[in-house]
C-alpha cells in the first residue's frame, strides 16, 4: 500500500501450503498476531514460488467492474441491438440487448428467431435504469453494462433478478454435490444464488450468515436507487485489497502479507465476520529496511511486464506485440539449438515449443491479456508433438481463474484462443502512448529528416531572397546529418546553393521531426547566436567517449554539439573543467583545465601530435564552470 496506489501480487508455488497449528494451538483470534518478518521457514519456502499475477489499484482511477449506476438511456441502435447509457461518466456505458433483464419480460436475443421484445420496445432515450459495469472502459470504449445485478460476497454471489442455486464449475464434482445440498434450503427471497469457488470447505451456517448480510446490501441498494437522481452511483465495489482476499484467499493461501496497518486491520476485520478461520493467516510485514515487494522480487517480475521480450530456459523466447483487436505472440527458438551431438530438428523445435506453451500461459496472467490471443507456435512436423504442446496450454490454463477458450492448432501452427477482457492489465495502468510515436512504436530515422530539413531550408531561403541567414531549431541528431557524412557536408552544398547561411541550435529532448526558425538576420548575428562556445570559454563536461581518430583524445558531448578534448582519453566517465580552444559549427575542441600533478604529467609525456587551434579569446565561464 502506498499513498496513491495499491499492488498486490500472488505467488504460486506446486504442492500444498504447510499444516496449520492444531486448534489448542492456534493464535488468539481476531488478527491478534505478531506483525514482523516472516519466519526463515516462510522466506525459504516463498523464494521457491514465482509471481503468477499481479494487480494495481491507483487512487482516482479505481476499476468500476461491479460498480452499480442508477443511469439515464441516452441512445438506442437496433442495428447493433444495444443501448448507449449515461452513468455520470466521460463515455457513455454499452447495454447490448441479451444484457437486458426485466421482470416477466421475455428479451429477444440473439439466436432465437426474433423471439420476444425487441431493445426499441424496452428502452427508450431518457429511461431510468439500474445497471452494473461487467468491464470498465477500455480504450476507445466504454464500459460494458448489464441489467442482471449481481452482489458478491465470500461464498456467494446473490442474484436478485435471478433463481436457484448455481455451483462454480472450479469445484471438484464430489464438492460441487456436497455444497449444492449445504444449500438446498437456503432463504433466497425472490433472486437466486451462485456458490463461489472460495466457498470450498464451506457449510450451511456459512451460508445462512452470508445470505442475510448479501439481503441487506440489496435493500440499502433498492433504496439508494429510488432516492438518487440519474446518473449517479448507488453501489460501489470492494476497493482491491478486499476484492482479492474475499474472492481469491483461501485455505489454499500460506499467508497474507500486507505492508499497511490500516489495510491489515481492514482484512483482519472483513475475515473476522467471513471467514474466522483465515485471520491468523494474514501477517502484517514491517521490515522498514527492505520494501515487501522488494523482498520477494515482484519489483523485478512488474518491470519485465513492459519488455516485448520474455526470455525461455532453454534459449529460445517469446515476443509479445500489442494490436488494436489482439494479442500476437511469436515464439522463435533464439539460441537453443538442441542437445547433444544426436539431436534432431523436430526434438529442438518441440521442446522450445513447450516451454513456451507453459510461459505464454504465465505471461497473460501476469499482464492481464485479453480478448483475441494468437500465438504462432514453431511449425511441428508430427502431430503427437503438436498434440502434446496443446495439451501443455491447455493444462496451463486450468491455473488461470480467468475465463479462457482455446482452438487446436492450425495447419499454420497458429493457435487462437480468447481471454476475458474485465479491466487493464499492469502493462496498461503503467504506462501511456508515446508522445512521439504515438503509440505506433517507430518514429522517423535521423536521415529521413535530415533530406526533408533540406527540402524546408530550401524553401525557406526562397521565400525569404533579403535574409542573409537563419537560426534553425533541431534535434541534434538530424543536424549532426546535414554537418557530417560521407564526402562533403550536405549542409555546405545548400548554403552555395541558395546563398545562405544556415546554423542549428536543440537538445537531445526535441521530437526527432522538430523543425523551427528560432533567429532570422546577418550571418554575424546568427553565428554569435548559433555558437555554444566561445574560444576561452571554461566549461564543466563528462568525458563520454575515446576520439575516433586520436588515441588520446577523447570526445564529451553538450547537447549533441562534440567537443573533442585534448589528452582526455585517461579522464573517460569523469567531470572535468575543460577550456575551448576553437569553435565550429560543429564541433570544438578543447583542453583540460588542470594544475598541480596532472599538469606535470602532460608537460612530461609526447607533445601533442597536432594543434590544438589558439589559446585566448573572451575568457568567458559559464555558470556550471564557475560552480
Amino acid at each position: 500500500m502506498d499513498r496513491g496506489e495499491t499492488r498486490v501480487a500472488i505467488l504460486e508455488a506446486e504442492g500444498d501450503p504447510a499444516p496449520r497449528a492444531e486448534s489448542g494451538d492456534k493464535k488468539p483470534s481476531g488478527g491478534r498476531r505478531r506483525g514482523g518478518k516472516p519466519s526463515q521457514q516462510k522466506r525459504e519456502e516463498l523464494n521457491g514460488s514465482h509471481v503468477a499475477e499481479l494487480y494495481i489499484e491507483r487512487r482516482g482511477s479505481r476499476s468500476i467492474v461491479g460498480n452499480i449506476y442508477k443511469g439515464k438511456v441516452d441512445n438506442v441502435l437496433p442495428g447493433l441491438e444495444a443501448a448507449f447509457v449515461d452513468i455520470g461518466l466521460d463515455k457513455n456505458g454499452f447495454l447490448h440487448a441479451d444484457d437486458i433483464v426485466m421482470p416477466g419480460v421475455e428479451v429477444a436475443r440473439r439466436g432465437r428467431g426474433g423471439k420476444g421484445q425487441r431493445i426499441t420496445e424496452l428502452l427508450k432515450p431518457g429511461q431510468e435504469i439500474v445497471v452494473q459495469v461487467m468491464k470498465d472502459p477500455l480504450k476507445t470504449k466504454g464500459a460494458r453494462l448489464t441489467m442482471q445485478l449481481s452482489i458478491a460476497g465470500r461464498y456467494l454471489v446473490y442474484v436478485p433478478q435471478g433463481e436457484g442455486v448455481g455451483v462454480s464449475r472450479r469445484l471438484e464434482d464430489k464438492e460441487r454435490d456436497r455444497l449444492r445440498k449445504q444449500a438446498s434450503k437456503l432463504d433466497l427471497g425472490e433472486g437466486g444464488a451462485i456458490i463461489r469457488t472460495a466457498a470450498r470447505g464451506a457449510d450451511r451456517a456459512d451460508f445462512e450468515r452470508e445470505i442475510k448480510y448479501l439481503h441487506k446490501l440489496y435493500e440499502i441498494l433498492q433504496k439508494r436507487a429510488k432516492e438518487t437522481v440519474a446518473p449517479a452511483m448507488v453501489f460501489q465495489e470492494a476497493d482491491l485489497s478486499v476484492r482479492v482476499v474475499r474472492d481469491i484467499f483461501s485455505a489454499h493461501f500460506e499467508d497474507a502479507l500486507v505492508d499497511d496497518q490500516k489495510a491489515y486491520n481492514r482484512l483482519v476485520s472483513f475475515l473476522t465476520r467471513t471467514a474466522p478461520e483465515l485471520v491468523d493467516r494474514v501477517e502484517l510485514y514491517k521490515d522498514e529496511k527492505v520494501p515487501l515487494f522488494e523482498k520477494f522480487g515482484i519489483d523485478a517480475v512488474m518491470k519485465s511486464t513492459l519488455s516485448r521480450r520474455v526470455d525461455l530456459p532453454s534459449g529460445g523466447y517469446l515476443i509479445i506485440d500489442y494490436a488494436e483487436a489482439m494479442t500476437v505472440i511469436d515464439i522463435n527458438s533464439g539460441s537453443f539449438t538442441g542437445r547433444g551431438k544426436g539431436a534432431r530438428l523436430e526434438d529442438t523445435i518441440s521442446k522450445t515449443n513447450l516451454e513456451a506453451a507453459e510461459e505464454v500461459v504465465r505471461q497473460l496472467r501476469l499482464r492481464d491479456i485479453g480478448g483475441i490471443i494468437v500465438i504462432d507456435f514453431i511449425d511441428m512436423a508430427r502431430a503427437r508433438n503438436r498434440d502434446a504442446v496443446l495439451k501443455t496450454l491447455r493444462k496451463a490454463l486450468d491455473e488461470d481463474r480467468t475465463k479462457t477458450y482455446v482452438m487446436e492448432i492450425s495447419p499454420l501452427g497458429l493457435v487462437e484462443m480468447t481471454r476475458q477482457n474485465v479491466t487493464d492489465g499492469v502493462r496498461e495502468i503503467l504506462t501511456k502512448p508515446c508522445p512521439t510515436c504515438h503509440g505506433d512504436g517507430v518514429v522517423l530515422s535521423e536521415e529521413t529528416v535530415a533530406i526533408e530539413v533540406e527540402r524546408k531550408l530550401r524553401e525557406l531561403a526562397g521565400e525569404k531572397p533579403d535574409v542573409e541567414a537563419f537560426l534553425i531549431q533541431l534535434n541534434p541528431r538530424v543536424s549532426h546529418v546535414l554537418l557530417s557524412g560521407p564526402g562533403r557536408p550536405p549542409l555546405l552544398e545548400i548554403e552555395e546553393e541558395v546563398n545562405k547561411h544556415f546554423h542549428f541550435e536543440g537538445s537531445e529532448g526535441l521530437p526527432i521531426d522538430h523543425f523551427a526558425v528560432t533567429l532570422e538576420g546577418s550571418h554575424s548575428e546568427v553565428e554569435e547566436r548559433a555558437l555554444p562556445f566561445r574560444e576561452g570559454e571554461e566549461v564543466l563536461v563528462t568525458i563520454e567517449e575515446p576520439h575516433m581518430y586520436d588515441e588520446d583524445d577523447a570526445v564529451a558531448k553538450v547537447d549533441g554539439y562534440v567537443i573533442s578534448v585534448a589528452r582526455g582519453v585517461k579522464h573517460l566517465g569523469e567531470k572535468r573543467l575543460v577550456r575551448i580552444e576553437s569553435v565550429s559549427r560543429s564541433a570544438a575542441s578543447a583542453t583540460i583545465v588542470d594544475n598541480g600533478a596532472d599538469a606535470a604529467a602532460d608537460a612530461a609525456e609526447e607533445k601533442p601530435k597536432r594543434s590544438r587551434g589558439r589559446r585566448g579569446g573572451r575568457g568567458r565561464r559559464t555558470k556550471a564552470a564557475s560552480e
